[in-house]
């Protein structure tokens, strides 16, 4: 029996104004509305509205929620304060990573935002730990509540027009409460935060579900003279890719440890200030690896000509294959192919010359610094 698909409280807005819906980790989403690249554009230049509802959002409330969380993620988060927002991974036991997650840091409660992909997977393995937590409530929200990207150089503005404080006072990845306008003068509560997913300045919005609809509609009516434009996962992926961010599925899966990611900001195998190791599930295995032979590395690279390297390409070096490609597209802000692969610690400097099997084509290719993409630059 085919399983039905899930849909956001925005789907049918979607469906009725040119989304091509897909199928992506058992939800219905736009990939696209029209041309994929005139919809990277306007993020880049102007903004870009994102559906972001399919993110899992996952609510813990008690006194030992913090201290429940830190002992799960390899970046510490017990000593948040209330506003921040910390970008941390899930590990298995074996180091291999769960999961990259968002800890927001709420004057009441935490919460998890999770990848769609792994929600669930996510839910039941910390429903295994919760025995052991204390005083610790898990509340799996997702369905309950819509979440908004608003993404470009003129996505802070926008959305400042639409609350009662100023997100552009916000830091950089902090979180707050506010309240939200909508058409007839109605309020509701949003959680505001400044993360991104796409190199630009932006603002995620969390709303009811009821006001997922109208949110999406103003924010478009009052971003029209800007160039705001909805965005579908097409775009959402180029625009990702040229910063360098990786995704899971591709550039992060169980067999792939934050090390090997380049993700070690990500990981406190130990607190300093304390003198005492960390210990999540992973910590043990991810010191092991420290004393051990280097692995395959995440790396970026640039290839000549039209033709873009794309997922599951060989990565050939002296005619031995030694990798493969991740995540590769035909960048539209740079104009050239660009991609992220897995190669051997003694390829992954700077400027080395390797070749992509593309379809038995080989495309020369050169390692690059990432990201490739940096706003200002």
């Amino acid at each position: 029996m085919t399983k039905v698909m899930d849909q956001t409280p925005l789907h049918d807005w979607h469906a009725n104004h040119g989304g091509r819906m897909v199928d992506f980790a058992g939800w219905s989403m736009p990939v696209q509305y029209g041309s994929i690249v005139d919809e990277h554009h306007a993020t880049r230049r102007a903004v870009g509205l994102f559906d972001i509802s399919h993110m899992g959002r996952l609510r813990f409330d008690g006194a030992d929620a913090g201290a429940f969380l830190d002992s799960l993620l390899t970046r510490r988060v017990d000593n948040l304060k209330v506003g921040q927002v910390r970008y941390s991974l899930m590990t298995a036991d074996d180091g291999g990573i769960l999961d990259d997650v968002l800890v927001y840091r709420l004057d009441d409660r935490y919460m998890l935002v999770v990848n769609a992909s792994n929600r669930e997977k996510i839910v039941a393995w910390l429903n295994k730990h919760l025995s052991d937590a204390g005083d610790v409530q898990l509340t799996d929200e997702t369905f309950d509540t819509a979440m908004i990207a608003v993404q470009g150089p003129k996505a802070v503005e926008l959305a400042a027009e639409l609350l009662d404080s100023d997100p552009g006072e916000m830091k950089y990845y902090n979180v707050g409460k506010a309240n939200v306008s909508l058409p007839g003068g109605e309020s509701v509560p949003a959680l505001v935060s400044r993360t991104g997913y796409t190199g630009e300045d932006g603002v995620e919005l969390i709303v009811p579900n009821a006001a997922a609809v109208p949110l999406w509609q103003e924010l478009l009516s009052r971003g029209e003279s800007r160039g705001a434009t909805p965005v579908g996962l097409g775009a959402r992926d180029t625009l990702r890719l040229e910063a360098a961010m990786p995704l899971y599925g591709h550039e992060l899966n169980e067999q792939i440890t934050p090390q090997q990611a380049g993700l070690d900001f990500a990981v406190h195998l130990s607190v300093k200030s304390e003198d005492r190791e960390r210990n999540f599930p992973g910590a043990a295995a991810m010191r092991e690896l420290k004393d051990g032979p280097p692995l395959p590395c995440r790396v970026g690279l640039v290839a000549e000509g039209r033709r873009a390297p794309r997922e599951g390409c060989a990565i050939v070096a002296d005619g031995v294959t030694v990798g493969e490609v991740t995540s590769g597209t035909h960048s539209p802000t740079l104009e050239k192919p660009i991609a992220m692969a897995y190669v051997p610690a003694e390829l992954s400097a700077t400027g080395t010359q390797v070749t992509v099997d593309l379809r038995g084509k080989e495309l020369p290719a050169v390692v690059v610094e990432l990201p490739f993409y940096e706003r200002g630059k």
